[in-house]
């Protein structure tokens, strides 16, 4: 009796150290990163606490294991690999992806210090014309690989699709890491790779059908939090 009293005790302590704050995510759970393991090797995010919407949404997800098993269904060398359609979990080949996910969607945050540099993670979303406050997809997401720019370049980008000035830090990345800044603050980014851009620049390159997909499936084999080492 005792020591059933004395495990309970442990439980409602640590259940009270560790609070929930979300459907299906506790306060620790903020404090760990995403390993994504694919085919092609190991990929670590961090999670944005800039962005708490997307971010406990995908804390969410990958706790309940809903991204497992899913491909990469959209690959566009020096531009983004893109995942979280569960439609693709037993996909034939060939066949059209990128329609699947939750019926929800999630609110826009965008932030001016997050931008499109490569590695970050970003939501995908439905066109402008259907939905025009920029609502993030319930599970579509997509990592930046990107190339690097030139000023003259970063200077047509701001005039013709950002109509704003790049910040000059920013700038900086852009022709020195490189990116796709041309999608800065017109889709949400919510982290970044901390670990395995080498896997991200592999999946890019593979080949690719008419529609972008991979014609050898890249699958994500299973995702999970891990603890932040730094």
């Amino acid at each position: 009796m005792q020591k059933f009293f004395l495990a309970l005790l442990f439980f409602i302590v640590a259940y009270s150290c560790n609070p929930k704050i979300a459907d299906g995510i506790h306060k620790n759970d903020l404090k760990k990163d995403i390993e994504i393991l694919t085919d092609k090797g190991i990929i670590v995010v961090r999670l944005s606490d800039s962005t708490p919407l997307h971010r406990n949404n995908f804390l969410k997800l990958v706790k309940q294991g809903y991204y497992d098993s899913m491909l990469f269904h959209r690959v566009i060398n020096k531009f983004m690999i893109q995942s979280g359609d569960p439609d693709s979990k037993h996909a034939k080949p060939g066949q059209e992806l990128g329609n699947g996910g939750p019926t929800y969607m999630i609110p826009a945050e965008f932030h001016t210090t997050l931008f499109h540099h490569k590695g970050v993670i970003a939501a995908a979303r439905e066109g402008d014309d259907v939905n025009p406050k920029k609502q993030s997809s319930g599970s579509q997401f997509y990592i930046v690989q990107g190339k690097k720019f030139s000023d003259s370049t970063l200077d047509l980008i701001e005039t013709k699709r950002l109509h704003r000035k790049i910040p000059v830090d920013q700038r900086e990345i852009y022709k020195t890491i490189g990116g796709t800044p041309h999608l800065d603050q017109n889709y949400t980014i919510f982290g970044e790779v901390i670990k395995g851009l080498d896997v991200v620049d592999s999946i890019a390159i593979v080949k690719t059908d008419s529609l972008d997909r991979p014609l050898e499936d890249v699958r994500i084999i299973k995702m999970k939090l891990i603890k932040r080492k730094n």
